[in-house]
């Protein structure tokens, strides 16, 4: 066997699938969560541009998660701790966008040192340190579903109650405080409801790729479509698409879980942005009438 047949056969190994798709039902179920609250969580990190804030809560996430690991308690509630923390300490310190950003940058490496110094000091398996960074496909257990479930529905539950305010203040954020709305307010609940979402997605893509989960697909469909209905539905059908189908290549392989997500996910928006501009570009050499 070649060099390039044996890293070919690390990356995609299909032996005896049928069997190993039975340890990975969890993950699928997980999944499909998961990608409906990073798909709807998403599209409002889009609009009020918080990309940045999710890269410093899932670091946050991610020592709540190693802290939780190192005194052998259940790490989903971990991350959910260190997740809902850095979310409020964003959204009550940060109102501006510069002050924000300063708070972020501030709590990143704060909270990529804590959970490194807790991995340290954690003498368990390997993979169980590895899979806090990026990701684990079989590690979801069936208490870990029901945690991850049941703040899946708490996070629709919330999204569900402020859809329409926060996408007012989020769109016109100075219009809709004049009409009453709690800009404010929602833009604090909204950082815990992200919080949420972030903790439940470093469970599977790990700390270091939660972008790819949150972010990505929001952004691929918002370069297609601005419709306030079609924006939220196809950013959950790329969010599904990429978690669920990085969980099915991953399982045919020795490589973690991460990188066949992101790549999905990366295809999906390059796809979307190339369509996007194409469509631009035949509007704009349509003629226009005298």
């Amino acid at each position: 066997m070649t060099l390039a047949d044996g890293i070919w056969q690390q990356i995609f190994s299909f032996d005896h699938y049928g069997e190993l798709l039975t340890l990975v039902r969890n993950s699928l179920i997980a999944g499909a969560a998961l990608g409906l609250v990073g798909g709807l969580a998403g599209v409002f990190v889009i609009m009020r541009d918080l990309p940045f804030a999710v890269h410093g809560i899932s670091e946050l996430s991610f020592a709540g998660a190693s802290a939780a690991l190192l005194m052998e308690a259940n790490v989903v509630a971990g991350s959910i701790v260190g997740s809902i923390v850095a979310a409020l300490a964003i959204g009550l310190l940060g109102v501006r966008a510069r002050d924000r950003n300063s708070v972020i940058g501030i709590l990143m490496p704060f909270g990529l040192g804590l959970g490194v110094l807790f991995l340290a000091l954690y003498r368990g398996r390997a993979a169980n340190k590895f899979g806090l960074l990026t990701g684990q496909i079989v590690a979801v257990d069936t208490p870990q579903l029901s945690w991850l479930l049941g703040t899946s529905a708490l996070v629709l539950v919330a999204l569900g109650v402020i859809w329409r305010p926060l996408a007012f203040a989020s769109s016109d954020p100075d219009v809709a405080e004049a009409r009453g709305v709690p800009v404010h307010t929602l833009s604090v609940a909204f950082m815990i409801v992200l919080g949420l979402a972030v903790a439940l997605s470093v469970q599977i893509v790990g700390a270091l790729l939660v972008l790819t989960l949150v972010v990505t697909p929001a952004a691929a469909a918002a370069r297609i479509t601005a419709s306030p209905v079609l924006l939220p539905l196809l950013s959950v059908v790329f969010a599904v698409a990429s978690i669920e189908g990085g969980i099915l290549l991953a399982l045919g392989s020795s490589i973690p879980i991460s990188p066949y997500v992101t790549t999905i996910s990366f295809t999906i928006y390059v796809v979307c942005r190339l369509t996007g501009a194409y469509r631009w570009g035949a509007r704009r050499t349509v003629p226009q009438p005298a």
